[in-house]
């Protein structure tokens, strides 16, 4: 009887959690960083799989046109990418692939290319794709290319919330400032937060974090909060060469624990109530007016 019970329980609450996570709109996040070989989509990968672990359905978009790498990075070889979707050869759903702890994502290839080739047509089904996926994960996150090229740049605007990697190194710093200064002049409601990756210890990376605040405040009137920092670990690296996400090649390392924490600091933060609503219909939205422009 009382497996019975135990058993009635789990199913009630099964099927209430699928409730809520039906009935919750999917966040949209772009990751993003002012130079290269930061560790942005070591960064994005990792960050999603911990997401994942602590009960949360991600997808991963590798927006990335200039080094898509995140199935590199994974070790997985991706059957279609995001140019078999613009071609409507496949729809949205057979372009999903699966990563470790069945993460699910989605190679860019070289579809990102033709966005902004796109006819009418296309660009309509491509919106109508993307809707689908509202309501099916909790968080999508757009791996997007370093640097500000014109795709990043709408990705980020169509996003609205946008986290900025960087390191302690003075370039990182610099560059992470600019892309920030660049998209803030485009006067669009872009949220930034910041990731300082690679840090010695928290002293290090609040005070590179304190840096780019500190100058953002003083020229742009913009309070760029911190999301977190991740340690510098040398299992990052020996995952990186095994093809395996260092959370969980590493789970107990120093880089795995920090990025947990990161998270969980991510997770306790309400979104905005302008983000309440189809994220993912307004991410298409703002989207499909600057591939148009």
């Amino acid at each position: 009887m009382n497996d019975q019970a135990q058993g009635l329980r789990d199913l009630i609450w099964n099927r209430n959690h699928q409730r809520q996570h039906e009935a919750k709109a999917t966040r949209i996040l772009t990751v993003t960083s002012g130079k290269g070989g930061v560790g942005k989509s070591n960064f994005t990968l990792n960050f999603a799989l911990t997401l994942q672990k602590k009960g949360f359905n991600v997808l991963v978009f590798d927006a990335d046109i200039g080094l898509a790498n995140i199935d590199v990075l994974m070790g997985v070889t991706a059957k279609y990418n995001l140019y078999h979707l613009l071609k409507k050869e496949k729809t949205i759903w057979d372009i999903i692939q699966k990563g470790p702890n069945n993460l699910q994502f989605i190679a860019g290839g070289s579809g990102f290319h033709d966005l902004i080739r796109l006819t009418e047509e296309q660009l309509d089904y491509f919106a109508e794709q993307v809707q689908q996926l509202n309501g099916t994960v909790d968080y999508i996150i757009f791996d997007t290319g370093a640097g500000l090229s014109k795709e990043t740049l709408k990705f980020i605007l169509a996003a609205e919330e946008t986290i900025v990697v960087t390191t302690p190194e003075p370039t990182s710093i610099t560059d992470a400032y600019a892309i920030i200064k660049m998209v803030h002049a485009m006067n669009e409601p872009v949220r930034f937060k910041l990731v300082v990756n690679r840090v010695a210890d928290w002293k290090e990376g609040k005070q590179t974090a304190d840096k780019i605040n500190l100058v953002a405040k003083q020229f742009l009137q913009l309070d760029i909060p911190t999301l977190g920092f991740v340690y510098d670990d040398k299992n990052v690296s020996k995952a990186v060469k095994k093809q395996v996400p260092f959370t969980v090649e590493y789970p107990s390392s120093p880089a795995s624990q920090s990025l947990s924490r990161l998270t969980n600091d991510f997770i306790a933060e309400q979104p905005p109530a302008d983000m309440q609503g189809s994220a993912v219909k307004g991410f298409m939205n703002r989207m499909m007016k600057y591939l148009r422009q």
